[in-house]
């Protein structure tokens, strides 16, 4: 019933800049929360980045300062913009939108942090 599609993940040398784009099929009108969370191999998927549909954020100590989420609602889209990139934040990322208490994730895209 609900599909998220992300995109933007690439490669990307240390102090780049991505941004990350989760498109999804339902209108955010009625979003509880939006988030983006990364998995590097071997590690526990971890939350990067939250939004509520108030426009209150957090975010990893890891990545404040650096990233920035957003949305837009128009585009139904939930963004996630990353700058002086670091190799540590080489991992999958996956959008997750809560309607109420149903969740849905992406199914991922590969950011990759290298020189």
């Amino acid at each position: 019933q609900v599909q998220l599609v992300e995109s933007g993940g690439d490669l990307v040398e240390p102090g780049g800049s991505l941004r990350l784009s989760c498109a999804a099929s339902r209108s955010l009108s009625s979003v509880n929360t939006m988030g983006w969370y990364r998995q590097a191999p071997g590690k526990q998927r971890e939350l990067v980045a939250q939004i509520t549909s108030g426009g209150n954020t957090n975010y990893a100590d890891s990545v404040k300062g650096r990233f920035t989420i957003s949305r837009d609602y128009a585009k139904n889209t939930v963004y996630l913009r990353m700058n002086s990139l670091k190799p540590e934040d080489t991992a999958v990322y996956y959008c997750k939108i809560s309607w109420g208490a149903s969740g849905y994730w992406g199914q991922g895209t590969q950011v990759t942090v290298s020189s």
